[in-house]
């Protein structure tokens, strides 16, 4: 494979990774059970990141 397709396909693997995480972290929030620090902490996502899928699950 052409190394273009090889950096293609790892950002796009990334992404999905990404992904799965952040839906993680809503399920985590939607328990209430954890702070948005342990959350990020856990997630590997930043505070920040949370913060903002937090606010995007009070809507």
């Amino acid at each position: 494979m052409s190394r273009v397709m090889e950096e293609m396909r790892y950002k796009s693997m990334q992404e999905g990774i990404k992904e799965g995480r952040k839906e993680m972290v809503v399920r985590m929030l939607q328990t209430g059970k954890l702070t948005v620090g342990e959350i990020a902490e856990y997630s590997g996502l930043e505070v920040e990141e949370v913060e903002e899928l937090a606010g995007v699950q009070k809507v």
